[in-house]
C-alpha cells in the first residue's frame, strides 16, 4: 500500500513502547466491550486499551436515555429495523441495520449477564420506553436516566477484573505506525499525559489497531460532548489513508439545557425520554410546536424536531424554547428522571414549578471513519467502532438511543474477527507520511464559532463554501507551534471540522440531520451518491460515488453460485478483435447482475405514476408489520429460493426476517412452506408478484429437468440443456436445471465452438470447418453437429471431441454408438420426448438435450400467503 498520501503529526520520537495482540483506543461501550469480548474469545490474547481520560469517563457515562433493542413480546427486530430506516432517511446501509436490530437483544443480554443493572417493572421484566422515531417501547434504562453511567460502571468493572487487558489512562494517541513495506498498521503512537502511569510519547505496537475514540462535538461552540471529544481517531484514521463517510450528517439534540447566550462547550442534556414519558415543546407563549409536523409529533426522529426547533427559533427572533414537564408531577420527576432534575436545579430551574428552556446543541456524528460490516477500515490492521466508525446503521440521521447498541454489536463483530485470526507478529512498525505543521490552540476557538454558524442545524451554500475557505486558512499556520498536548488536540479539531465542512458542501440537498435552507428538499438521485472524504497531504479530497448498499455474505454466496461457471474473462486477444464493441459487456461479479436483474423486473411493477404500489400504500399502515409464507401450490422441484429472498430484501431495504424450510433442488409436495419471511406489509405485497415470477419459473425448469431425469435414471445418460432460454435470464434458466438434476451444455457463443449445418455449408464441408475453428481457437472444446451417419467419420477425423446427433432414430442412435466407440462424446438432440428418453438413453449416449426444458417448461404453482 503506498503512503503516497499519508501525513502524521509532529511529535517526539517515542521513548517506550508496549506490545500486545490487540490495542484498543478508547473507553467507552465500543472499546470496553471490544476489550473484553477479544479476550474472553482467546485463550492468551492481550489488550492495551488506551483512553484520554480515566478508564470511567467519555461520552457513554453521559448517555441519560438508553439502549434499544426489540426485548418485549409485541416487538420484534423487523419493527427496529423499519425505525432505524425511516429515521435513516434513505442512507442507512440495509445489512448493517438488519445486523443491529438481529443481533441487538443477545448483546443487550450479554451486558446484564456482564453485572448491568437496568431498571425492571412490577413483574421483574425490563422496563421498556419509547424515544423519538421509535414506534414501539423497546428502549431499556438503568437508575431512571443514568443508563450510560450504569453501562460504563458495569464494562469497567469487568475489565479490571481481566488480567490481559492493560489500560493506559491519560493519554491521547497521535497517529499510526505502519509497516513500511505492506503499509499494514501494527501499532500507534501516544502521549501520556502526567497522571498517567507512563509519561511522555511512546507506542503501543499491535498487529491490529481499533478505534473506538467516540465523536467529535467539540468542534462546535455548544454540544453534549465531554471536553475530550476533540475527534482524535477521526483525523488519526484520515491521517493513515483511511475513507470517511457522511461526516456531513451531525445530528443536533434538539433538546439540551439553554444555559444563556454566551454558554459554550459541554451543555447539560436534556434526554429524548421525557418526551417519551408525555412532555412536549412549546414555544414562549405555550403554542406546541411539533403539532402537525410529523406523524409521530414530539417523538419525530431528531432531525425533524431539530429543525423544526431551529425554524422556530429563527422565525420567532430568539435563542431557545421550551419543554413542558410541569404534569409529570414530583415522583416522575424523582423516580425516572433525577440525573436531569438535579442538573435543571443545579442550574436554577426546577421542572416542577416552570418550563425547561431548551435549544440544539451538536450531539452525535451518524457519519465516521468507513468500515465494512466487521469493522475493518480501507487500511489494514485498522478498525473502528462506536461513532468514530461508519457503519451504515445510522445514515443520515440516528434513531435515538441505537448508537450504545451499535456499539456493543460491532464491538462483538470486530472482536470475533480478531480472535478468529491467525496470529500475527507487530512486525516493524514506524511513522509514514510527511509532517503536518500543528496549529495554535488558540484558533479552537475561532473554529468552533465557524462550525456552529455555517455548520449548524441549518446550513447555507454560501456560508458552508465560506467555511470551507477559513478553515483552509486556518491550516496554514503563519509561524511554527511546538508540539503538546493543546496543539495535537487543536490540529485534529480543526483537520476534523475541515473534513465536515468539505462533507456537507458537497451535499447540496437536504437529507436527515443536513439540511440546507437554501436547498431544502431532498434529491433522489444523490441518495445513492455518498460523501466521501479523505485526507491527501493536507489537502481535503471530497468525491460522491455510486453506492451499492451491502448483502448477507452468505446470501451473496448463493447468488454467486446461480451463475455461469466460467472464469472472469479476460481482454480480447489479437484474434478477438472484430468483436463488435456493443456487445461488449463489462465484467460483474454473479450477485451484482442478479441484483441488476431483479431491480429491471421491480421497475416493471414500479416504472409508471408515483411509482408505488397504490393498492397497497392506500389500504396498509406504513408500520405495519407481518409475516408471509412462500407456499407450493404442486408438487414439483424447487429452484430460485435465493432469487426470492433477495426481491424481499431489496425491496424491503434489509428490514425483514428470512427463514426457509426447503432448499434450491429440493423435492416438495402441494402445501408445503418453502420460506417464511417477515417484513413490512407493504413491502411483503410489493415484492410478491417479482419474487413469485422468478421463483414458479425457476422452479418449473426444476421440475420439469427432474422428470427427465428420473425418466433415464440407472443407463448413464445425462440431460442437458440448450440456449433455448428466457431473453436476460440464462444464468438462473440453466441453474434451475442443475437443481433438477440435469447438466448445462453450452454457455454462450465463445465457450465451445459447435459447428452445424450452416457453418458446414459456408465452409465448405465439415473438415474445413473444424479445421478453421482448431486454427483460430486451439484451445476451445469443439463440437460437431450431424444429422446423418455417413457425416460421423468426417467429424471424428477432423478432431471434433463431441457429437451431437441431430434427430437420429434409436435404431440410429445405436449405430452411431457403435462406429464411434468412445472416440468421442454422443449427444442426442431434435425429436425427443419422454416416453421415448429410457430407449434413447439406454443406446448408450452421453447426453440426451431437451431444449424444452429451458425454452416452455410450465411454471411450477407457488403462492405467498399472509398470516
Amino acid at each position: 500500500m503506498s503512503s503516497a498520501g499519508q501525513t502524521r503529526i509532529e511529535a517526539p520520537e517515542p521513548s517506550w513502547a508496549v506490545r500486545a495482540d490487540v490495542a484498543v483506543v478508547g473507553s467507552g461501550i465500543a472499546g470496553l466491550s471490544t476489550a473484553l469480548r477479544y479476550v474472553r474469545r482467546t485463550g492468551s490474547g492481550r489488550v492495551v486499551l488506551v483512553t484520554k481520560d480515566r478508564l470511567s469517563t467519555g461520552s457513554t457515562a453521559y448517555a441519560q436515555g438508553g439502549i434499544a433493542a426489540a426485548m418485549a413480546p409485541e416487538d420484534g427486530p423487523v419493527a427496529h429495523m423499519v425505525d432505524t430506516l425511516l429515521a435513516g432517511a434513505g442512507l442507512c446501509d440495509p445489512h448493517a441495520v438488519n445486523v443491529l436490530a438481529t443481533e441487538g437483544p443477545d448483546a443487550l443480554r450479554w451486558l446484564i449477564g456482564l453485572g448491568a443493572e437496568f431498571d425492571r417493572d412490577d413483574d421483574g421484566e425490563l422496563s421498556l420506553t419509547r424515544e423519538g422515531g421509535h414506534r414501539a417501547d423497546r428502549v431499556a434504562h438503568a437508575g431512571g436516566d443514568a443508563t450510560g453511567a450504569e453501562i460504563q460502571r458495569a464494562l469497567v468493572q469487568a475489565v479490571l477484573a481481566e488480567e490481559r487487558v492493560e489500560v493506559v489512562e491519560h493519554a491521547i494517541a497521535l497517529d499510526a505506525l505502519r509497516d513500511p513495506g505492506s503499509g499494514a498498521v501494527h501499532g500507534a503512537t501516544l502521549h501520556v499525559m502526567g497522571e498517567g502511569k507512563r509519561d511522555g510519547v511512546g507506542a503501543v505496537l499491535a498487529p491490529a489497531v481499533v478505534l473506538a475514540t467516540g465523536g467529535m462535538g467539540q468542534v462546535f461552540a455548544a454540544t453534549t460532548n465531554p471536553p475530550v471529544s476533540t475527534g482524535d481517531g477521526l483525523a488519526l484514521a484520515a491521517r493513515a489513508g483511511a475513507r470517511l463517510r457522511d461526516l456531513e450528517f451531525i445530528q443536533f439534540h434538539p433538546t439540551v439545557l439553554w444555559l444563556g447566550p454566551d454558554a459554550r462547550g459541554r451543555q447539560p442534556l436534556v434526554s429524548e425520554a421525557l418526551r417519551g414519558e408525555g412532555a412536549y415543546l412549546v414555544d414562549a407563549e405555550g403554542h406546541r410546536i411539533m403539532e402537525g409536523v410529523h406523524e409521530l409529533g414530539d417523538l419525530a426522529p431528531r432531525d425533524v424536531v431539530a429543525r423544526t426547533i431551529a425554524r422556530t427559533m429563527a422565525e420567532q427572533d430568539t435563542d431557545h424554547v421550551y419543554l413542558e414537564t410541569r404534569h409529570f408531577g414530583r415522583a416522575t420527576w424523582e423516580k425516572r428522571f433525577p440525573t436531569i432534575l438535579a442538573s435543571c436545579r443545579a442550574h436554577g430551574i426546577d421542572p416542577l414549578d416552570r418550563t425547561i428552556p431548551v435549544a440544539p446543541a451538536a450531539h452525535y456524528a451518524s457519519g465516521g471513519v468507513e468500515v465494512d460490516i466487521d469493522g475493518r477500515t480501507g487500511v489494514p490492521g485498522l478498525w473502528a467502532v462506536g461513532e468514530v466508525a461508519r457503519t451504515g446503521v445510522h445514515g443520515a440521521n440516528r434513531l435515538a438511543s441505537n448508537s450504545l447498541l451499535e456499539g456493543l454489536v460491532y464491538a462483538d463483530r470486530i472482536a470475533t474477527r480478531l480472535a478468529d485470526a491467525p496470529a500475527r507478529d507487530s512486525g516493524e512498525a514506524q511513522p509514514l507520511g510527511m509532517t503536518t505543521p500543528l496549529v495554535d490552540p488558540a484558533t479552537s476557538a475561532t473554529v468552533r464559532t465557524l462550525m456552529s454558524r455555517d455548520a449548524g442545524v441549518l446550513r447555507t451554500g454560501e456560508g458552508l463554501a465560506e467555511l470551507v475557505a477559513r478553515l483552509d486558512d486556518l491550516a496554514a499556520p503563519a509561524e511554527h507551534v511546538a508540539p503538546d498536548v493543546a496543539a495535537w488536540e487543536a490540529t485534529n479539531l480543526l483537520t476534523v471540522a475541515r473534513l465536515v465542512a468539505a462533507a456537507a458542501r458537497h451535499r447540496t440537498e437536504s437529507r436527515g440531520s443536513h439540511q440546507r435552507a437554501d436547498a431544502p428538499e431532498p434529491r433522489p438521485e444523490l441518495r445513492v451518491r455518498p460523501v466521501v472524504v479523505r485526507l491527501e497531504g493536507d489537502s481535503i479530497v471530497t468525491t460522491d460515488e455510486t453506492w451499492q448498499p451491502s448483502l448477507p455474505p452468505a446470501l451473496v454466496a448463493e447468488l454467486d453460485t446461480i451463475a455461469f461457471p466460467l472464469a472472469r474473462p479476460e481482454a480480447p486477444s489479437e484474434g478477438h478483435v472484430e468483436a463488435r464493441a456493443e456487445f461488449t459487456l463489462p465484467w460483474t461479479a454473479p450477485h451484482q447482475s442478479h441484483v441488476d436483474t431483479v431491480r429491471r423486473a421491480l421497475a416493471e411493477d414500479l416504472t409508471a405514476g408515483p411509482r408505488i404500489d397504490v393498492t397497497t400504500v392506500a389500504t396498509i399502515p406504513a408500520d405495519q408489520v407481518r409475516t408471509a409464507h412462500v407456499v407450493a401450490r404442486a408438487d414439483g422441484t424447487v429452484s430460485g429460493l435465493p432469487l426470492a429472498e433477495l426481491v424481499f430484501w431489496l425491496v424491503a431495504e434489509g428490514a425483514l426476517e428470512v427463514s426457509r424450510q426447503a432448499s434450491d433442488g429440493d423435492s416438495v409436495k402441494r402445501g408445503d412452506v418453502l420460506m417464511t419471511v417477515t417484513a413490512r406489509t407493504r413491502d411483503l405485497l410489493t415484492a410478491e408478484r417479482t419474487a413469485l415470477n422468478l421463483l414458479t419459473h425457476m422452479s418449473g425448469i426444476a421440475t420439469a429437468t427432474r422428470t427427465w431425469t428420473d425418466a433415464v435414471v440407472g443407463t448413464g445418460a445425462r440431460i442437458r440443456d440448450s440456449r433455448k432460454t428466457t431473453p436476460g435470464l440464462r444464468a438462473l434458466d440453466k441453474y434451475a436445471v442443475r437443481c433438477g438434476g440435469g447438466v448445462n451444455h453450452r454457455y454462450s457463443l465463445s465457450d465451445a465452438g459447435l459447428i452445424k449445418d450452416n457453418h458446414v455449408v459456408a465452409a465448405g464441408g465439415v473438415g474445413a470447418a473444424v479445421r478453421a475453428i482448431r486454427e483460430r481457437f486451439p484451445d476451445l472444446p469443439l463440437e460437431v453437429e450431424v444429422d446423418r451417419i455417413d457425416q460421423i467419420e468426417d467429424a471424428l477425423a477432423a478432431g471434433a471431441e463431441e457429437i451431437l446427433l441431430d434427430n437420429f432414430t434409436v435404431e440410429q442412435l445405436t449405430e452411431a454408438v457403435a462406429l464411434v466407440n468412445g472416440r468421442a462424446r454422443l449427444e442426442s438432440s431434435g425429436g425427443l420426448t419422454l416416453d421415448v428418453a429410457a430407449d434413447v438413453a439406454r443406446t448408450g449416449v452421453d447426453y440426451l438435450a431437451v431444449g424444452a426444458l429451458t425454452h416452455s417448461s410450465p411454471a411450477l404453482d407457488i403462492a405467498l400467503d399472509l398470516l
